[in-house]
């Protein structure tokens, strides 16, 4: 599945909510389902910078695609490192590098995020892009 087509299914599930109460519930679910990580990721040097609370993230390159885990000591924000995982993982480099991510304005996540939280949204996605960065260039 590509990114745009993730990002259309995620636009279209968060259509069915009538408010944001029920979208964050629906974002600390999908937090709930996240995969969890091994411990032996939870290190500092996987911590993302610029997030409030503790969040790791790992990525590893089988396949010519970026596999990623990782894991948040709160519930929201790992609800949302969950979306971002689904958006990302298992796609090349390039990809990533190139995605235009519409679906969190359609859906309106960062405008009901407190400024801090939105920031670290930022922080995830664009600890993602490096990592999909450093792995573009060993593939050049």
């Amino acid at each position: 599945m590509t990114i745009k087509e993730i990002q259309e299914e995620i636009i279209d599930e968060f259509s069915m909510f009538e408010d944001w109460m029920e979208r964050y519930e629906y974002i600390i679910e999908l937090g709930k389902s996240l995969p969890l990580i091994s411990e032996s990721f939870k290190l500092d040097e996987n911590l993302i910078v610029g997030c409030q609370s503790k969040v790791w993230l790992y990525s590893e390159f089988k396949n010519d695609t970026i596999k990623f885990t990782a894991d948040s000591d709160a519930i929201l924000t790992k609800g949302i490192v969950a979306i971002l995982l689904r958006v990302f993982n298992n796609q090349k480099p390039s990809a990533i590098l190139e995605a235009d991510l519409y679906f969190i304005d359609e859906i309106g996540l960062k405008e009901h995020l407190s400024p801090t939280r939105a920031n670290g949204l930022v922080s995830m996605i664009k600890q993602i892009k490096l990592y999909a960065l450093a792995f573009q260039s060993k593939l050049s």
